[in-house]
C-alpha cells in the first residue's frame, strides 16, 4: 500500500484546533497561548507534527507503512509523532482521535524556500499535581534510579532532562514524579511518562524542561512509593572547542543546493585547492534522473489499462502513443501493431461484430506481443471489464526537472589533506542519503570549504589536514534528490523502481524507490531486523536485497578502498540526534547487534560530548542527551543502516547527525520541529552549526590516532 494510500475520507478543508502546551507553574486548565488553527486541504501534503491516541496506534502506523519522519515523543503522557500527511489522511487520522499540534512543513513551501534561498544568496513543564491531588494507593514500594540527570542553558534559557526506571517494569500504570531544586531554593516538579520499546520497558522520562536557574538537586517519587537517591544534575554536554581565530573564514553557504549545483561545487573546489583535493568518482553509476514512461489507456475511474514502456522515457519512448480500436468487422482475432512510435490495439470481436476483448486480455496481449518495448497490467478495480475504445494516450515519464541530465550519475567524493596517501588515519562525512534532506550536503560541504579555506592561514587548519585523510560525500542519493527538488519534495528514498504488477500504478510514482539507509548488509530485514519494509511503496522499502542499490554500494566501495578510514558520521536530518551503534534489533525479545565494548562505548559517548559542544558553540543548540546514544535505544530499529556495516564489518567507529534539532517557543511554551526543508535561515544555522561539529569529528580523529599509536590507528581489520 503507498505511503499516500493509508486510508480514505472525502472530507473538505480540514480545520483542527491546536492546544498549547503549558508553561512552567501554569495550570494545565488554562492555555499559554491562544489556540491556533491546522489547516490542510484533502489533496494537501504536508509534514505535521501530531498527538496520537497511544502507543498502540503508532506501532499500527508503522505497520501500515506510514511515513513517520522521526521517532515519537512522549510529552506529559501524549504520543506526538511526526508524520508525511495528505488532508484526506489526516481526516481520516483525526476520525481516530488523533490531534494536529503542528504543519512543520507544506508541500509548497519546499519551491518558495528554494527560491528564497537563491534571492538570499552573496512539552508541557512545570509542576503539576498527580492524578486528583490525592495521595495514590501504595501497593508495594518499587525502586528508582537516575539513568541520566543533566541540565545546559541555551539562548539565555536553563532546561533539565532526566531518565529514571524503576524496577516496576511490568506494570504500566505506575507514575512517576521528579521534583527540582535550585541554589537559591526555587523548587518545581514535572511528571515523566514510561516509554518502551517492542513491548520492551526501557524507563520513564520527559522532554527538557525549561527552570529559572541552574538545578543543583533532583529526586525522584514513584506512585507505588518508591524513591531515588537525590542527585546533582550534570552539566550538557561539558565540552567547549577551541576558539576560532581572528580572520577564521566560514558561511560558504547562501542558497540551498540541488545535485547539479553540488556536483558544480565539487569541480570549483578540486580547481581552487588542487593542492589539497582530490575528486574521486566512485565507482557504481546510479540510474539517473530517469524513469520509464506510462500512460493510462482508457478511464481508471470505469475500465483502464496502464501501458508503460520497458525502457526509459527520455530513450525515446516518451510521447509514444498507445490506442485501442474497433476493427469494424466481425470474429477478429485480439491483435496489435507498432510503428511510427504508435501501438495501436485491435480489439477481438464477436459474430456481430462487437468488441469482445477484456481488460486483462489486453494486458497480457500488450505484454506478450511486445515484450522489449512495452508491458502492461490491469489498472485497481478494473479487472474483468470490457476494454474500452480508447486513446490516443502519449506515455510520458512524467518528470518536472526538464534541466536536469538523464544520464547515470557518477557520485563523487572530495578527498581533503596535505597527505591523501593513506599514511594519516581516515574521516569519512557522507550526507543525503534521503532525497528529501536538504540541509544534509549544505553541512559537508561548509565543512570542506572551511577547511580548504583555512588551510593557508589557520595553523589548526593545517595541523589537521597535515595529520587526517578527509573523504566528504555530500549528496549519496543524487537522482532522488533531484526528484526531490523538481516532483515531490517529500520524496526520501532513490529513483530505482523494483514494483511489480499493479503497485507500478503512475499513482504510485511518488512511493517508488528503495531507503538507501536501509539497503546494507548488517543488521538488515534479510537477517531478521525490525525497521524496513519488503514493501515496494514503503517509506522504508530494503530493497530487493543487501546492496542491491549503486547508492549504498558506493558508500561501502569507498571506505572499503581506503582502510585508513577509521572514523565516520552520516548527516541526516531531523530532529536533533547524536547516535552511534548498535541501530537494529530484532523485534522478538528485542535483541540488538552486539554493544559495543566499555572501552569503545565510553569513546562513543566521549567523543559524542565534545562534538555536540562544538555544535553548541555557535548558536546555542544543544542536542538533548535523551536523543544522544545508540540508534536502537535513542530513535528505532533501523534495520540494514550503514553506520552499523561500517563499524561492524569494517571496524569503523561511525555516528549519525540528525540535523535540525527543535527549537523552543517561549510563547507557547513548546518544542517545535523545523522539518526536512526549513526556511533557508533555519538551513544555513544548521550547516554553521553541525559543520563545526565535523570539524571536531577531525580533533577526535586526531586525538584519537595519537594516543593508540599511528600503526593501530591505521590497522582495523
Amino acid at each position: 500500500m503507498s505511503p499516500r494510500r493509508w486510508w480514505t475520507a472525502t472530507a473538505a478543508t480540514l480545520v483542527l484546533t491546536t492546544t498549547a502546551l503549558v508553561a512552567p507553574g501554569a495550570s494545565a486548565a488554562a492555555p499559554t497561548a491562544p489556540t491556533t488553527d491546522v489547516t490542510l486541504a484533502p489533496d494537501e501534503t504536508a509534514l505535521v507534527r501530531v498527538q496520537l491516541r497511544d502507543e498502540a496506534q503508532f506501532r499500527q502506523l508503522l505497520a501500515e507503512g506510514a511515513d513517520i519522519a522521526n521517532r515519537p515523543r512522549l510529552d506529559d503522557g501524549r504520543v506526538l509523532a511526526d508524520l508525511v500527511l495528505t488532508g484526506r489522511q489526516l481526516a481520516a487520522l483525526t476520525a481516530q482521535g488523533v490531534v494536529a499540534r503542528q504543519v512543520v512543513q507544506r508541500e509548497g513551501d519546499a519551491a518558495r524556500r528554494y527560491a528564497e534561498s537563491l534571492l538570499a544568496a552573496p512539552s508541557r513543564t512545570g509542576s503539576r499535581v498527580q492524578g486528583d491531588g490525592r495521595a495514590p494507593a501504595v501497593t508495594a514500594a518499587d525502586t528508582l534510579q537516575f539513568l541520566q540527570a543533566y541540565w545546559w542553558t541555551s539562548n539565555g534559557r536553563t532546561f533539565v532532562q532526566t531518565q529514571v526506571a524503576t524496577t516496576a517494569t511490568e506494570d504500566p500504570d505506575v507514575e512517576i514524579t521528579v521534583t527540582w531544586q535550585t541554589a537559591d531554593g526555587q523548587t518545581g516538579s514535572y511528571p515523566l511518562v514510561r516509554f518502551a520499546d517492542a513491548g520492551e520497558y526501557q524507563y520513564h522520562y520527559a522532554l527538557p524542561q525549561p527552570l529559572p536557574a541552574r538545578p543543583v538537586r533532583v529526586t525522584a517519587s514513584s506512585s507505588l512509593g518508591g524513591a531515588a537517591r537525590p542527585t546533582n544534575p550534570t552539566a550538557w554536554p561539558n565540552a567547549t572547542p577551541p576558539a576560532l581565530p581572528e580572520g577564521y573564514q566560514k558561511d560558504f553557504i547562501d542558497a540551498y543546493l540541488t545535485p547539479t549545483d553540488i556536483q558544480a561545487r565539487i569541480r570549483r573546489l578540486a580547481r581552487q585547492y588542487d593542492d589539497l583535493v582530490d575528486v574521486i568518482d566512485l565507482p557504481h553509476k546510479t540510474q539517473g534522473y530517469r524513469r520509464t514512461a506510462a500512460g493510462y489507456l482508457g478511464d481508471p475511474a470505469s475500465a483502464a489499462i496502464v501501458v508503460e514502456s520497458v525502457r526509459f522515457g527520455d530513450q525515446k519512448m516518451n510521447g509514444v502513443q498507445v490506442r485501442t480500436v474497433d476493427p469494424g468487422r466481425r470474429n477478429r482475432p485480439l491483435n496489435a501493431t507498432y510503428r511510427d512510435r504508435v501501438l495501436t490495439v485491435s480489439l477481438a470481436t464477436d459474430a456481430a461484430g462487437a468488441t469482445i476483448s477484456t481488460t486483462d486480455q489486453v494486458a497480457a496481449f500488450v505484454s506478450a506481443r511486445y515484450p522489449q518495448q512495452f508491458s502492461a497490467f490491469v489498472e485497481n478495480g478494473s479487472a474483468g471489464l470490457p476494454m474500452p475504445v480508447a486513446g490516443p494516450v502519449r506515455l510520458d515519464d512524467g518528470l518536472k526537472g526538464t534541466e536536469v541530465s538523464k544520464k547515470p550519475w557518477t557520485v563523487q567524493a572530495l578527498r581533503i589533506g596535505a597527505h591523501r596517501d593513506g599514511s594519516r588515519i581516515g574521516v569519512l562525512a557522507y550526507s543525503q542519503e534521503h532525497a528529501r534532506e536538504w540541509a544534509t550536503p549544505l553541512v559537508t560541504l561548509e565543512f570542506a570549504e572551511r577547511l580548504l579555506a583555512n588551510a593557508g592561514t589557520d595553523p589548526a587548519t593545517r595541523e589537521l589536514l597535515d595529520t587526517v585523510d578527509v573523504f566528504v560525500i555530500p549528496m549519496v542519493n543524487p537522482d532522488g534528490a533531484n526528484y526531490s527538488f523538481h516532483d515531490a519534495n517529500f520524496q526520501r528514498k532513490n529513483l530505482v523502481n523494483h514494483c511489480t504488477g499493479a503497485q507500478r500504478d503512475p499513482a504510485n510514482r511518488d512511493a517508488f524507490g528503495v531507503d538507501v539507509n536501509r539497503n546494507y548488509t548488517v543488521g538488515s530485514l534479510f537477517d531478521g531486523y525490525t525497521g524496513a519494509s519488503t514493501n515496494c511503496l514503503s517509506g522504508t522499502y530494503a530493497g530487493t536485497g543487501e546492496l542491491s542499490e549503486a547508492e549504498s554500494r558506493n558508500v561501502i566501495a569507498l571506505a572499503q578502498q581506503h582502510p585508513n578510514i577509521r572514523f565516520a558520521m552520516n548527516v541526516h536530518s531531523y530532529g536533533g540526534y547524536f547516535m552511534w551503534p548498535p541501530g537494529a534489533y530484532r523485534a522478538d525479545g528485542r535483541v540488538t547487534l552486539p554493544r559495543p565494548s566499555i572501552d569503545e562505548s565510553k569513546m562513543f559517548l566521549d567523543s559524542a560530548r565534545r562534538i555536540v559542544g562544538a555544535i553548541a558553540a555557535d548558536r546555542g543548540t544543544v542536542t538533548w542527551p535523551s536523543q544522544t546514544g545508540p540508534v536502537a535505544d535513542v530513535l528505532y530499529s533501523a534495520a540494514g543502516n550503514s553506520a552499523d556495516q561500517l563499524y561492524y564489518e569494517l571496524g569503523i567507529f561511525a555516528w549519525d547527525f540528525e540535523v535540525g534539532n527543535d527549537r523552543w517557543n517561549e510563547t507557547t511554551g513548546q518544542w517545535e520541529g523545523v522539518g526536512f526543508q526549513p526556511p533557508f535561515d533555519e538551513a544555513h544555522a544548521e550547516s554553521q552549526e553541525y559543520a563545526g561539529g565535523l570539524v571536531e569529528l577531525l580533533r577526535v580523529a586526531r586525538d584519537y590516532a595519537r594516543d593508540q599509536g599511528e600503526a593501530l590507528a591505521l590497522t582495523r581489520r
